[in-house]
């Protein structure tokens, strides 16, 4: 059972690469879906990602509760993708339908802490291999607002823990993986 993070910049491969590492496994794939198809242009990717994943492949989409789905689908001799935890925090960070200031401080949801609690402890208990994708948002400009900086720094840290739990860690880029923990996928 190994349990890898990849991560990159948006269209930098990450997915592409950890669907390769899926199909080359040779297992049972289970996809998590996290993304919501909440307006026009994200219902096209959403569309566009379905299009391309193996028909044979079960996808289960979960916006919130990833840490039972991973727990739930995570078995011997199967390999579960989840892609992506950046979309799983946005959505745990807007799940309680709060106004956010421009600027001071964010107060989260309380569904965001307890959600992200719940994956890194199941990120510890898992059955099966596992392939977690995550977007690197904060290699740019510091952004405007609180609400994105508050995501950002969110994300980081996120991605700081996922990686230090995973088996494995390949950072992407032009849909080249470099492989920053673990032996080479």
């Amino acid at each position: 059972m190994t349990s890898t993070l990849v991560f990159g910049g948006a269209r930098s491969g990450k997915s592409a690469y950890a669907e390769r590492l899926a199909i080359g496994s040779g297992k049972e794939v289970v996809y998590i879906a996290t993304a919501r198809d909440g307006d026009g242009e994200m219902a096209s990717r959403i569309r566009q990602h379905r299009r391309q994943r193996p028909a044979e492949w079960l996808t289960v989409e979960e916006p919130l509760a990833l840490a039972d789905a991973v727990l739930r689908h995570c078995t011997p001799g199967r390999l579960v993708l989840v892609d992506c935890l950046t979309l799983w925090l946005s959505n745990l960070m807007f799940s309680g339908a709060a106004e956010y200031p421009d600027v001071g401080d964010i107060e989260l949801p309380p569904l965001f802490h307890d959600q992200r609690q719940q994956l890194l402890r199941a990120l510890e208990r898992v059955g099966g291999d596992l392939l977690l994708v995550s977007n690197e948002v904060g290699m740019g400009i510091v952004p405007y607002g609180a609400i994105s900086r508050s995501f950002t720094d969110e994300s980081g840290r996120l991605n700081q823990a996922v990686a230090a739990a995973c088996d494995r860690v390949a950072f992407v880029a032009a849909g080249l993986p470099l492989m920053l923990k673990g032996a080479p996928c």
